[in-house]
């Protein structure tokens, strides 16, 4: 990955590199900030930019043996520590990473279960991976370099995990850098997090998306401009834009057949409704409560009359401009709770054809008020 690859993050590109030049690595860097910032493709690039036979002084060569090894994700000092499921090694998984990395570097960690496989489990850092990475930093550089294990969704990574990774942080091996990626730095210890360099990453600018989406779809600049509104500092978001994601396709479908039946108060059909939810399985039931959720937010903002405000595709604003004016200052906060606390059952395990029709039945009284 080059650096002239990740998009926006200018200030970061140059902090690093500066670092990189002057002798200034790092023993521990924590990336920190929301999920499609470019947290992933700044870690990627800001490894091979220490490790190519040939750098320049923006940027990786890309054309040493070292480089290409990294754009295969293949290189021998390049690790990876992932979360999984049913107990699986990064190892295990690095031919699916490599797959899904080297397709787009901005992906989700929706994504990622997919990809593993994951269904209904959740996926975490399991101990036996602390083990594997300590004895994988303790031998020699296989190219006399640097020896960089990356960390993935470090918030996933079990106590036991942690408390022994804090004892490579405090005596690190010679020429090692540790990257760890969160999306939850409060989930981290205290201890990890005060031995590491934080880097918090910003929401990529408008402008930037906007060119990239030009730049690598040939999309029109009005379609881009608009996607790039929509995504809100998020690639990933922007991405999922293009791609019309069938995932939020069907929670939309969701979301305003349940909208409807709930005023039309017709249990039968709402029944049927929560029945069918829960056949989704449990993640994808979460992710629908947190579509669920942003709708709503859009729906109340919409009230405002403010387009830059506005973060909804052309069918949730077509729905908006009449279901808009039952989402107001009596009913959102009551809304937005029952919403949050069904996503608290639905983690914990609770029958989720109870949860979705208990919440189905009291959206009947929240949207009358």
């Amino acid at each position: 990955m080059l650096f002239k690859e990740v998009i926006g993050q200018s200030d970061i590109k140059r902090r690093l590199i500066n670092d990189a030049n002057e002798g200034r690595i790092a023993h521990a860097l924590l990336f920190s900030g929301t999920q499609g910032v470019g947290k992933l493709p700044m870690a990627l690039a800001y490894a091979q930019y220490i490790c190519c036979q040939n750098k320049k002084e923006d940027d990786s060569c890309g054309v040493c043996p070292s480089c290409v090894k990294f754009h295969k994700l293949v290189h021998p000092d390049l690790h990876f520590v992932l979360p999984t499921v049913k107990k699986a090694t990064s190892d295990a998984v690095l031919s699916k990473w490599r797959s899904l990395v080297t397709a787009s570097a901005y992906f989700t960690y929706d994504q990622w279960l997919d990809a593993i496989d994951a269904e209904n489990a959740q996926a975490t850092i399991y101990t036996a991976e602390a083990d594997i990475i300590t004895k994988k930093l303790s031998l020699k550089s296989n190219e006399g370099g640097y020896k960089i294990a990356i960390i993935w969704q470090a918030e996933k990574m079990r106590l036991e995990v942690a408390n022994k990774l804090l004892k490579m942080l405090e005596e690190p091996p010679a020429k090692t850098l540790f990257i760890l990626i969160t999306e939850k730095p409060e989930d981290l210890l205290a201890t990890i997090l005060s031995r590491s360099q934080r880097v918090n990453f910003r929401p990529i600018d408008k402008e930037c998306i906007d060119k990239a989406l030009q730049s690598n779809f040939n999309i029109e600049p009005n379609q881009s401009q608009q996607i790039a509104h929509l995504a809100n500092g998020s690639y990933t978001k922007a991405l999922q834009a293009i791609s019309l994601d069938e995932e939020n396709r069907k929670f939309f479908e969701l979301f305003v057949n349940l909208m409807r039946l709930s005023y039309q108060r017709k249990i039968r059909e709402m029944k049927l409704w929560s029945e069918q939810v829960a056949a989704l399985g449990r993640e994808r039931q979460k992710r629908l409560l947190i579509y669920c959720q942003r709708l709503i937010r859009e729906n109340f903002i919409y009230n405002l009359h403010c387009n830059e405000l506005s973060y909804m595709n052309q069918d949730e604003k077509h729905f908006a401009s009449r279901f808009a004016p039952f989402v107001n200052e009596r009913n959102v906060m009551g809304i937005m709770d029952e919403l949050s606390e069904a996503q608290q059952h639905i983690e914990q395990n609770v029958n989720a054809k109870m949860v979705f029709f208990d919440f189905s039945l009291k959206m009947i009284v929240l949207l009358k008020q």
